[in-house]
């Protein structure tokens, strides 16, 4: 059983690719949100604090905002400031309030937050949200009195918890690194694939760094629509096969009872590649561990993050691997190797051991929020997986020419590079970090 969850953890971290399962459903979407173009770096952000549900973008997203949703983004940012543990100030006194839809209102309800903590606010809620530029007008009108339309209200607490997070010098640090010659800088971020609102908001110097960067590297670009097509193409059986030729007839018994557990379609799930159908199970078993979907926890993944950033930066990405390679590896592994990763999934499901996913993660989250490059490395390196082909395709040459492309960089580009992978590819025996100090660069810690 130790060896299944390792196997499961070990996929979980290094496969990317189970982005790809989340990518095409949310392309799809039919609705057109209703937000106006100044704002959608700003929602983008928003999205990952967890503080409104992504369903008000199509539901009067720019008109008058209801009290009751005003209540909810006002509780829930609350509940973010109150998670930095800041010192409480003796001496609070709330501004007065109406608890109405009013713009100055809401902004008289959000300085009520951070006042009752020991920081200078002073005692003017308007002087104090727009000196900090978090309320912003236009013809020097702040319009106070006007209604607020929930993009306005939501605008609004976004930039509030993202000032307060950096005026206090905190917000989630990442397992990072810095390597440079002497003219190119390189910064290398440490992922988690899949993620929650407590991740967020990011420590500003890791943002800074982000946004001072010429490029942003990944292992493949989820956004890719050329890459996500040839994904679906290879992950399906397109000819008269099915699973159930691919597998054998115990292995096809264990997938019906998860079938059965999930409600989920057998005529659906034959047609699926064992590779395909062990990264789909693997999101699914995660489904409700966080108190969120799989898919939600796919968006909330540091990767998505900041290729989301880049692209509405205009930001060039540039893959280390791509998706077309990273689907290649699935496709090149042996069908035994496959059946057994599928296996080692669904025995996770259908006898799930004590040390649960759930409880690994949290550490994960934990280390990864402090800054822990230590006790992240300690958690990872406890639960690797044991040697196998599977393991093999994860690491190894994976990680060595991974690291190849990023000493070409340094050897032939000038200029600042964000590099963003699993974390697992910086902590392995002979990781990323590896190659590049094997090759005679220091990699230093980033914090």
């Amino acid at each position: 059983m130790k060896r299944i969850y390792k196997q499961m953890i070990a996929a979980m971290l290094g496969m990317l690719l189970m982005l790809s399962t989340v990518v095409p459903t949310i392309q799809a979407e039919t609705s057109t949100p209703d937000i106006s173009g100044w704002a959608i770096e700003t929602l983008n952000e928003g999205e990952k604090y967890g503080i409104f549900p992504i369903q008000w973008y199509y539901e009067g997203f720019r008109s008058e905002v209801s009290i009751e949703r005003v209540n909810e983004l006002i509780d829930l940012t609350e509940q973010k400031i109150a998670a930095l543990q800041l010192q409480e100030n003796k001496e609070y006194k709330p501004v007065s309030v109406k608890k109405d839809t009013t713009r100055g209102d809401i902004v008289n309800r959000l300085y009520n937050i951070v006042a009752r903590y020991d920081l200078p606010v002073g005692n003017d809620a308007v002087a104090y949200m727009t000196e900090r530029n978090i309320l912003r007008g236009s013809s020097n009108r702040l319009e106070l009195e006007k209604k607020a339309t929930t993009q306005h209200a939501v605008v609004l607490a976004v930039r509030f918890i993202k000032d307060t997070y950096e005026q206090v010098g905190q917000g989630s640090k990442g397992v990072a690194w810095v390597v440079k010659d002497d003219d190119t800088l390189v910064y290398l971020l440490g992922s988690i694939h899949i993620g929650t609102p407590d991740l967020y908001p990011f420590n500003e110097k890791l943002l800074t760094a982000f946004d001072e960067s010429d490029a942003l590297l990944v292992e493949a670009n989820m956004l890719d629509q050329e890459g996500l097509e040839y994904f679906a193409k290879k992950a399906m059986y397109v000819d008269k096969t099915t699973l159930q030729d691919a597998v054998s007839a115990e292995t096809y018994a264990k997938i019906k009872k998860v079938a059965e557990l999930y409600k989920l379609p057998m005529d659906q799930l034959v047609m699926q590649k064992p590779w395909m159908l062990s990264n789909v199970l693997s999101l699914l078993a995660m489904d409700d561990s966080f108190g969120m979907t799989a898919e939600e926890m796919s968006m909330h993944g540091i990767d998505m993050y900041f290729l989301l950033n880049a692209m509405l930066q205009e930001k060039p990405v540039i893959e280390l691997e791509g998706i077309k390679a990273q689907v290649d590896m699935f496709e090149s592994l042996s069908p035994e190797a496959q059946e057994q990763s599928l296996v080692d999934v669904i025995d996770s499901i259908l006898e799930p051991s004590a040390e649960n996913e759930y409880d690994l993660m949290q550490d994960w989250f934990s280390s990864w929020k402090k800054g822990d490059i230590v006790a992240f490395a300690e958690s990872f390196q406890e639960m690797e997986g044991e040697a196998s082909e599977f393991n093999e395709m994860l690491f190894g040459l994976r990680d060595e020419q991974m690291a190849q492309k990023i000493i070409s960089l340094l050897k032939d580009k000038e200029g600042t590079y964000f590099v963003v992978v699993g974390a697992g590819h910086f902590l392995i025996e002979k990781s990323i970090r590896y190659h590049l100090e094997k090759n005679g660069y220091n990699v230093a810690p980033f914090y």
